[in-house]
């Protein structure tokens, strides 16, 4: 069992959950190891006397299989033999060890990612907002181009908000290396949902 996500990266809102990846020596043994992971909550939350009391627990089976619950209020997400968060966040730490400055990456993503989630409402991926990732790639993005210039983690809002607010989403979308123009992408079922200047202001 590993956690991932803004726990162990020390990005963690109040209001976060606890990302947990659970592996399984393969297919058939996943398929019981999420089963028994499954029946060991719900009997946590029948049982008065447990140390933790465990509720509203959900199995979502979908692409990546996840169980969903509640543990003294903490929203946990636990998923099964899923790397992708575990590198997401050794990547994260290592551009974190790059910028230095006492951690003015990390500290930039809290303060970022509460004006996000608490002031403008855009931050919610299980909602159809941008997810943290999302959001931590638009701030790696500032310290590609802005990097000498960012001494504090207000700066950073203030090169956020200038700069993301000024930013053609219409015609663009913004990766590691820079803007993207929407129409070389390839067509995608669905509406995709974007980052409006309106939410910046």
């Amino acid at each position: 069992v590993f956690t991932f996500g803004s726990v162990p990266l020390k990005t963690y809102l109040p209001d976060g959950d606890i990302d947990l990846a659970v592996f399984a020596e393969n297919q058939h043994s996943e398929d019981r190891l999420i089963q028994d992971v499954r029946n060991i909550l719900e009997n946590q939350g029948t049982n008065e006397d447990s140390e933790f009391h465990v509720k509203e627990v959900q199995y979502i089976q979908g692409e990546v299989k996840i169980i969903k619950c509640l543990i003294e209020n903490f929203v946990v997400d636990i998923s099964f033999n899923q790397i992708d968060g575990l590198g997401t966040l050794c990547f994260l730490e290592e551009v974190d060890n790059l910028i230095r400055k006492e951690h003015l990456f990390k500290e930039s993503i809290i303060l970022i990612k509460a004006w996000s989630y608490y002031e403008s409402r855009i931050l919610g991926s299980q909602h159809g907002l941008l997810s943290t990732y999302g959001l931590e790639i638009l701030i790696i993005y500032l310290f590609n181009i802005y990097s000498h210039t960012l001494a504090g983690p207000l700066e950073v809002l203030f090169q956020f908000l200038n700069f993301f607010s000024k930013f053609d989403w219409n015609k663009y979308c913004i990766s590691l290396r820079g803007p993207v123009p929407i129409r070389s992408l390839p067509k995608m079922k669905g509406t995709p949902l974007f980052l409006c200047p309106s939410y910046l202001c």
